[in-house]
C-alpha cells in the first residue's frame, strides 16, 4: 500500500428539499463491524425517520455495499456510493437520514438529494490522506533548536513530540520517501554533529 484517501473526522450536515429533511453522516472506518456499529447508531438515533440509507467502501477486501432502505431501487444507496467512489475515498461509511416531508421528489429528485447529502457530509468530515511515514527523533542543543524548527517548517515533516530537558529532543513524522533526504539535510546543517534516529515506520492520516 502506498497511500489512499479517506475522511479525516466523523461529521454531519443537512439540508431540506421540498419539506423533506436530509441529514448526511460520515465516519472513517476500517472494518465491516465498524460500519455496522455506525449505521446502527445513526438508525437508532433517527428511529422515527422514514429512511436511513447507507453506503460504505472498505479498502481491505475491496468491499462496497449500500442500502436504499425502502426508497425506490437505485435512487438512494447507489447515488451515495457513487459520490464516495467519484471522490476516490476508501474506508468511509455514509448514512443519509430522510424525514419525509409529504411531497414526492421523483426518481431524479431522490438521486440528486441523496447525492447532495453525501457530498455535504464528506465536505464536513474533510478529506485526508493515509500514507507511510517515518518517525524520526532528533536530539540537539538549545543553540541549534531555532535553526532546526525553521528547517522542519519548510519541509513536509510534522513535529509530533518535543522534550526540553538537558538537550532538546524533537520527534517528527516524515513521508517515508523523504526520510533519507530529510536526515541527510539535518546531518549537513549540524556539520555532522547530529544524526537523526529512525524510530519506526507507520501509516498515518493527514488532512488534505
Amino acid at each position: 500500500m502506498d497511500s489512499y484517501k479517506t475522511v479525516m473526522n466523523e461529521a454531519s450536515d443537512e439540508f431540506t428539499e421540498k419539506r423533506s429533511r436530509f441529514i448526511g453522516y460520515v465516519c472513517p472506518v476500517t472494518t465491516e463491524d465498524e460500519c455496522t456499529e455506525f449505521i446502527n447508531r445513526i438508525t437508532k438515533k433517527h428511529y422515527d425517520a422514514k429512511h436511513n440509507v447507507y453506503a460504505y467502501v472498505l479498502r481491505q477486501g475491496n468491499i462496497k455495499r449500500f442500502s436504499d432502505d425502502g426508497e425506490p431501487q437505485g435512487t438512494a444507496g447507489m447515488p451515495v456510493l457513487d459520490v464516495i467512489q467519484k471522490r476516490e475515498l476508501e474506508d468511509v461509511c455514509v448514512v443519509v437520514t430522510r424525514y419525509f416531508g409529504g411531497i414526492l421528489l421523483g426518481g431524479g429528485g431522490l438521486v440528486r438529494a441523496y447525492s447532495n447529502a453525501c457530498r455535504l457530509a464528506l465536505d464536513a468530515g474533510g478529506e485526508a490522506e493515509v500514507k507511510k511515514f517515518t518517525l524520526v527523533k532528533i536530539v540537539c542543543d538549545y543553540a541549534f533548536h531555532d535553526t532546526l524548527t525553521k528547517f522542519i517548517g519548510k519541509t513536509s515533516a510534522e513535529t509530533v513530540a518535543s522534550d526540553f530537558s538537558e538537550n532538546v529532543g524533537i520527534t517528527v513524522s516524515v513521508p517515508a520517501e523523504e526520510t533519507e533526504s530529510f536526515s541527510a539535510s539535518v546531518f549537513e546543517m549540524s556539520k555532522g554533529k547530529i544524526t537523526p534516529e529512525i524510530i519506526k515506520q507507520e501509516y498515518l492520516k493527514r488532512k488534505i
